[in-house]
């Protein structure tokens, strides 16, 4: 008999606590790294994976595949109630490339070591697809049917801009959505220790906008030897400089709003918006992800140009990686050029919508009393991803997204750093009270 846990019902762990880490190390070794040109290996491994899965507990899971090697699962289980609208829960298994000589561990192992599952993905995010496989699985495995209809998608191509997974099924397949109005997706429902009496869960409600673009700068070409004054490389490179030290004004919506405000009564101090180092130091590793969230910023990421070094070359390019607050695109935009100057012409490569929502409702109650069940000192707050997730084409539905994907996680763990670092790793225990704050979850979604 296994040993009494607090905050849940009888005695011993769930067939869902039991198997999720042996579900994640399995989904890590499978190689699904995407370079965004197709030349990985794809995902349809871990599709066809995640099907057998599904399919042992009955349910009838379907495969979309939009490119070759480029595949999705997808799945309905019904609920008590069918007449409820739907609820999604979405996680992609597409992972960034990793460099197995930079890292401690095989990245693709998906080694259990030092009570942490090894491996790309692990935090992005296999560890969210490890833990909803478990807890379905429980769930159908004893007959425990959700309050609501659930749709599982288990998508391709997030980390490339989710042209071949969820844009593909949005566009192409809306009806495997029907009735859904709410979603739940990843980086959210993490912890963050303020003390021994308080956890903050950040719980995402909103996410900056998207603008990759090319820069380009028209000059004369001629021969390194002379004297040029129209030279594409300087004129380029003294935009692009201007642009990486160019700070946006700030801009506070509603959920940075929110997040600051929890933040100034979980350290009881006024903060300044303006002034937010002081604080944002105080959060360690997760400053990383919440500074950017307070202004739009702009990225250069990329340089090309020339091909000999006694050629002045007549053109030089350079992206950019933009990122806009919701409501504030056209002030992006209009910052951008003004800071660029005339001389440079901007392509878009990729945009995508920025979004925000409301940190209310039934929805959101469920997600704090099950944080709170399995954990008596959380507290759900909102809080902006500053970058995106595959919530950003389900919007285009109409279904309201949430970031939750719940782990308590230990204090001087760097889990801002995981996100396509290396050495990235998820905590045993951090998965098993996913799975236990999910289940929770879902009994009262």
């Amino acid at each position: 008999m296994g040993e009494f846990e607090p905050g849940r019902p009888g005695s011993g762990t769930s067939a869902g606590e039991d198997e999720v880490v042996a579900l994640c190390s399995e989904l890590i070794r499978i190689d699904t790294s995407n370079y965004g040109d197709h030349s990985g290996p794809g995902e349809r491994a871990a599709a066809e994976y995640i099907a057998e899965k599904l399919a042992e507990v009955g349910l009838e899971p379907r495969i979309f595949e939009s490119h070759q090697g480029r595949a999705s699962t997808v799945a309905r289980i019904e609920g008590e109630d069918r007449s409820r609208p739907a609820l999604l829960i979405h996680g992609h298994t597409d992972v960034v490339p990793a460099n197995a000589d930079d890292w401690t561990r095989d990245p693709f192992a998906g080694e259990v070591a030092d009570d942490c599952v090894w491996g790309r993905g692990a935090v992005d995010m296999k560890d969210m697809d490890a833990m909803t496989l478990a807890v379905v699985r429980d769930r159908l495995r004893s007959g425990r049917k959700p309050p609501r209809d659930i749709v599982l998608a288990f998508l391709a191509d997030e980390e490339a801009g989710g042209t071949y997974g969820a844009k593909f099924l949005v566009d192409k397949h809306p009806d495997l959505f029907e009735g859904v109005t709410e979603a739940i997706g990843e980086v959210g429902g993490f912890s963050f220790t303020v003390n021994e009496n308080l956890r903050l869960y950040l719980i995402e409600t909103a996410e900056k906008g998207m603008h990759w673009m090319r820069l380009t700068v028209d000059g004369t070409a001629g021969h390194g030897s002379m004297t040029n004054k129209d030279n594409a490389i300087t004129e380029l490179c003294e935009a692009v400089g201007r642009l990486g030290r160019h700070e946006f004004p700030v801009r506070l919506t509603k959920s940075v709003r929110g997040f600051l405000d929890e933040l100034s009564d979980a350290f009881g101090v006024e903060l300044d918006p303006e002034d937010m180092d002081p604080t944002l130091a105080r959060l360690g590793g997760i400053a990383r992800m919440i500074g950017p969230t307070l202004r739009n910023t702009a990225a250069p990421t990329m340089l090309g140009a020339g091909y000999k070094v006694n050629v002045i070359p007549g053109q030089a390019a350079a992206h950019v990686d933009g990122r806009y607050l919701p409501g504030h695109e056209e002030e992006f935009l209009a910052d951008l050029d003004r800071v660029l100057g005339p001389r440079v012409k901007r392509e878009s490569l990729h945009t995508d919508t920025a979004l925000e929502t409301d940190f209310d409702g039934s929805l959101v109650d469920a997600m704090q009393a099950a944080l709170k069940a399995e954990d008596p000192i959380a507290r759900a707050v909102p809080y902006m991803l500053s970058g995106g997730t595959d919530a950003k084409s389900f919007s285009q539905l109409g279904i309201r997204c949430f970031g939750f994907a719940p782990l308590q996680l230990p204090p001087e763990l760097d889990f801002a750093g995981m996100f396509h670092g290396v050495d990235e790793r998820v905590p045993v225990d951090g998965l098993r009270f996913g799975v236990r704050v999910l289940d929770r979850f879902i009994d009262n979604c």
